[in-house]
């Protein structure tokens, strides 16, 4: 079990090896098959009452599973549509482990038997990616891109996930996981000492000042107002978590001077001069609000966020590729509809509700892991109001894992619900493992049929070849037609390619290639439209195609220097409509 939670929390945060065309799919594959290895370990004990403990999270999950149905019915990939279900059944999975008995029927323990080891693969995870933080600031020369990531963003830590305000959640988590094991001054049977529990949480604030991700600072807030309110934690544990902002602060202040005295740039100031300080969130937003104004009741699809948007007139529009709308309710909102949003929003806040009254509710031992647990979801929660980290498996899972973990019925509660049913059978959470971790290593395999189309190496296939084997991919395969759609002369040749391609994330070298495909192919009013909404994101990789346009003697005027002959809304882009 140990070694199984070492894998699913802590080895995923850690891998910085990374194959193109995707920089976090072995991360999140090694999460996978790390948690499908926790299961297999799951003991034997029934697991009782543990779907009605479970009930709201799995009725969220069994929406939004019928809603990727139904737009894959309608027109998303299959590649991307199976990767949601997955992802989704992974979750479902997950939450019901968190429910596990102790080996002993009846035993009462201080949680189940999952408790200790993500707890301790946390904060492990915590502390070694705040160790790579230090690195990456000040001893970047010590970063060689295959044990430990680059940062790419001057004076900011990325961790070996590349993403600032990815490493500040993590790190937060392994704050989070310190507490309880602090409370009980131990891990399994070894002593835990309080002023190494200290250090390690100094270290790890220290390393989330490094990411200056904004919502890692509002989350100190978090973390002092659980010291503020949960009176079952002790007295130094409790003024510890209320010292949380002040440590921050104080570790600012001396990345501040530092900086200053060193000539060195410190990231958090530099984020703090910038002028837009919500990184094109409010205008995403507000894109977002009128994309749901214009189709309020069903929403444009699951997945199809970034089409819809990308291929809607917006003049003002960020510049950024956005393939999320960085806040997860208006994700479900704009993807889903207003009504299926608020069955889930409201699902959501009565599994909070719910997780909040069983926690305060389990006995002494059990309560600090308990209260931990909803303090993580609270923090997945407000980091997903800012992006998307749900759509990433090392993220999901532990969410799902620490909701399950809180919304455990107090012992007293099971014992007394008689009437409810046992399920599911131990053997079945144990199988579900099995199909996780075979699924990671099948995924792995069949990502590398796309790999080499964009690392083709020493092969001795044609492009053309790698290209029709990635199109076999179960998971992958818009990667190829991506591709392909990029790479054919001339573009028309691969219009299928095109129906699949542009549902993942539309960007300059695609969006380029599709309009001349449409002009080619006898659709020159969405082929004006699509330049149209290129034009909007004024990326200087599409200057040469509109270079064209400044020459007033190109005759005949080029297509993608002409407004369309008529309004071209979004769906007319959608295969069905071709």
């Amino acid at each position: 079990m140990w070694v199984a939670a070492l894998l699913a929390l802590t080895a995923p945060a850690l891998l910085a090896f990374n194959v193109s065309p995707s920089t976090t799919l072995l991360n999140q594959l090694l999460a996978v098959g790390g948690w499908g290895a926790v299961l297999m370990c799951l003991p034997r004990a029934p697991l009782r009452h543990a779907l009605p403990a479970v009930a709201l999270p799995l009725l969220v999950l069994g929406v939004l599973l019928a809603e990727v149905l139904w737009s894959w019915h309608s027109g998303l990939p299959s590649s991307l549509a199976l990767s949601s279900l997955a992802q989704m059944l992974c979750a479902g999975a997950v939450l019901l482990a968190a429910q596990a008995p102790a080996a002993k029927d009846g035993e009462d323990d201080t949680g189940g038997p999952l408790v200790q080891p993500v707890l301790a693969g946390l904060v492990l995870a915590g502390v070694l990616s705040s160790v790579i933080a230090l690195l990456q600031v000040f001893a970047p020369q010590w970063t060689d891109g295959t044990w430990i990531a680059h940062s790419g963003l001057p004076g900011r830590a990325v961790g070996n996930l590349r993403q600032p305000n990815h490493l500040s959640t993590l790190i937060l988590w392994g704050v989070i996981a310190l507490v309880p094991l602090a409370q009980a001054g131990r891990v399994l049977r070894w002593p835990l000492h309080r002023g190494l529990a200290a250090a390690l949480g100094v270290l790890m604030i220290a390393a989330v000042v490094l990411t200056a991700s904004r919502t890692g600072m509002v989350a100190t807030v978090l973390l002092a107002g659980w010291g503020a309110l949960d009176r079952r934690l002790s007295g130094r544990v409790r003024l510890a978590l209320l010292a949380v902002p002040v440590v921050y602060g104080l570790c600012w202040l001396g990345m501040a001077g530092w900086a200053h005295e060193s000539a060195h740039v410190f990231g958090g100031e530099a984020r703090l001069a910038e002028k837009d300080l919500s990184s094109s969130r409010f205008a995403i937003w507000k894109n977002t609000l009128s994309l749901i104004a214009a189709q309020p009741w069903t929403g444009v699809g699951w997945g199809e966020f970034n089409f819809a948007w990308t291929l809607s007139p917006f003049p003002d529009r960020p510049v950024a590729f956005f393939d999320h709308t960085h806040n997860l309710l208006l994700q479900f909102a704009v993807e889903l509809g207003v009504p299926v949003a608020l069955l889930l929003a409201a699902l959501l806040g009565g599994t909070l509700v719910q997780a909040f009254r069983r926690s305060r509710a389990q006995p002494v031992a059990a309560a600090p892991g308990a209260h931990a647990a909803l303090v993580m979801v609270l923090l997945a929660g407000l980091h997903s109001l800012l992006e998307y980290p749900l759509w990433y498996a090392y993220f999901l899972l532990p969410t799902a894992w620490a909701l399950g973990h809180a919304l455990r019925r107090p012992p007293v509660a099971a014992a007394e619900s008689t009437r409810l049913p046992t399920s599911p059978r131990p053997w079945a959470l144990r199988v579900m493992g099995g199909l996780m971790t075979a699924g990671a290593l099948f995924a792995v395999w069949d990502y590398h049929r796309v790999v080499v189309i964009y690392q083709p190496g020493d092969t001795t296939t044609s492009l053309a070849e790698r290209i029709r084997d990635g199109q076999r991919s179960v998971f992958f395969s818009y990667q190829a037609d991506y591709a392909l759609a990029t790479t054919t002369e001339p573009p028309s040749q691969a219009l299928g390619a095109f129906e699949t391609a542009t549902h993942a994330l539309l960007d300059t070298r695609l969006m380029m290639a599709w309009a001349q495909a449409l002009d080619e192919s006898g659709h020159p009013d969405e082929a004006r439209a699509l330049a149209e909404r290129l034009r909007e994101f004024r990326n200087p990789a599409s200057d040469d195609f509109f270079a064209v346009c400044d020459d007033p003697e190109q005759q005949p005027r080029p297509f993608q220097c002409e407004a369309p002959a008529r309004a071209v809304p979004w769906q007319a882009f959608m295969p069905a409509a071709h």
